[in-house]
Formats: C-alpha cells, structure tokens, sequence
C-alpha cells in the first residue's frame, strides 16, 4: 500500500502505520503479524516496527493469535463526527455574528495541548497567520484555548498541558505555568476569555464556551480582531455581549440537535464548512 507518495513533503512511515491500521476489518479483527505485513504490502520487519510503534500510542494491543484495534482509535473520527453535527448548528449563527460585528469568528476544539480549527466564518483582512479548517496552534496562547483548558478537571489540565504542541508554532508572547492557572481559574469563573497579542503580534481575541446537552464545554467560538483597528476595551463593549448571546443560542440549538431521535439525525443532509473561508487569515 505505502510508496505511492509524491510529495516532497510526504511522509511515508506515517503513510505505512494508517496502511497497518487500515488492515483490521470487522472480518478480520485479530491479525497476526505475518498477516498484517502481507496486508499492508510491508516486509515483515517493517510491519513489526509498525505494530510495536503503535501499541505504544496504545492504538493496537497484542492479544492471543496477534494484534487487535483498541478503541483509541475512535479519537481518529469521533471529533470531527461530533464537529460535524455542531458547525450545522453553529454556522448559521457564525456568518450573523460576523455581518454584525464585521470582524471573524471560528469554532475550535481541543485536541491534547493544541486547539483544532472546526469550524471558520472569516472577513478578508491581512493578519499574521493563515487559518483554514484543521489548523492548530498552541491552546495557551489563545482565547479559545483558555476556554476549553478552563473547563479541564485538574488532572486534565496537567495531562493536555504536558503534552507538546503539534501546530509547529512558537507564541509571540507565553505566559508562565503559573500565571496561566491563574488565569484559567479566573476564566471558569466569567465563563470568557481574552488573548492580547500572545499568539502572534497585531491578533487580539475574545472566546467563550460553546456547551452540549450536557452543559459539558466541548467547543469554544470567538471573535478575532486586528489590536492596530480594535482597543481592548472596544472588543469587551461591544463585542463580548453579543458573543456570549450567540454561544449560548449555539449550545441551546446545539443540545436540541443532540436530543432529536437517530433515525433523524442520520437521515439529516450534512452539510460542510464554505469552502471559501478556508485559507483566510487570522486565528484565535
């Protein structure tokens, strides 16, 4: 299956291991290592190196006769299944947010230390970084981060906070560990949050939480502005209250979708992010 990559950029170890993964099916659960090297067209070395590789990220484990899939693998597809029936939801919402404020305004949710673009409903401005659905950037730098890192129980926070960001971004401006707990206890307390040219110099940003049936925190909506066009203090007037008016009419729609029965919601038509608002500039 691998070496078919074209790229300069094309990472083929990482092509193999998804070919090993691809290789377990409802008929064939259990596959013993032989199998999966012929399966995934890898020479039987290779394909052990696979396995051990991602028995370590706990994404196989071995059992009798082989290996199985673990239900770690779920993490794969269920964020952007769950993002899906949320940006239906929440795009209708974004673009009135935008027309009223005309500034951008993006769902994210939180991916280990990271947040992870799901959503995008941009103005065309020039800003510093690039943003399309998919984009990460480091979840402390930004106001959507320090919402979804605000709503982690303690033990979470440690974990997601540990781990390395995967965006391959450095923040302009970092706070320390400790000013930035203190600031996440202040944000669980407002139920807002604000990054001020910490990501990347000229980005300013207010967020807060977007809620499930549950009243669980599972996304985060902003409003991005330029700090050369937008004070502080204009962005907290007047835009804030009409964010956290928007979020809440998202979480109540949004929990709403939840409830409707399945065979309704599978048979609902899906809908997809604007592909023109992918690209844009500006981030959380």
């Amino acid at each position: 299956m691998s070496g078919r990559g074209a790229g300069s950029d094309f990472v083929e170890a990482l092509a193999r291991g998804l070919d090993v993964l691809r290789c377990f099916t409802p008929s064939r659960p259990v596959m013993a290592l032989a199998d999966v090297a012929t399966a995934a067209g890898l020479a039987r070395p290779t394909a052990r190196r696979m396995l051990l590789t991602l028995e370590e990220v706990g994404m196989v484990r071995s059992v009798r006769g082989g290996y199985e899939l673990t239900p770690r693998v779920l993490r794969l597809g269920l964020a952007y299944v769950a993002a899906q029936g949320l940006w239906d939801v929440a795009r209708p919402h974004l673009e009135a947010l935008v027309r009223r404020t005309g500034e951008s305004s993006s769902l994210t949710q939180l991916d280990g230390s990271d947040i992870v673009y799901v959503g995008r409903v941009a103005v065309p401005k020039i800003v510093a970084l690039r943003v399309q659905i998919g984009t990460r950037f480091p979840a402390a730098a930004t106001s959507q981060g320090k919402v979804l890192l605000a709503a982690l129980p303690p033990a979470t926070l440690d974990e997601a906070l540990a781990q390395p960001s995967r965006s391959g971004l450095v923040p302009y401006r970092a706070a320390g560990p400790d000013d930035l707990r203190a600031e996440l206890i202040q944000v669980r307390a407002r139920g807002w949050a604000l990054a001020d040219e910490e990501l990347a110099p000229g980005i300013r940003s207010i967020a807060a939480p977007v809620r499930d049936q549950d009243g669980v925190v599972r996304a985060a909506m902003n409003i991005n502005v330029h700090a050369a066009e937008t004070s502080t203090e204009r962005l907290l007037a007047d835009h804030l209250p009409v964010l956290l008016r928007v979020v809440g009419d998202v979480s109540a729609d949004w929990a709403l979708w939840q409830s409707r029965p399945r065979a309704a919601a599978a048979s609902a038509p899906a809908q997809t992010p604007d592909p023109s608002a992918k690209g844009v500039t500006v981030p959380s």
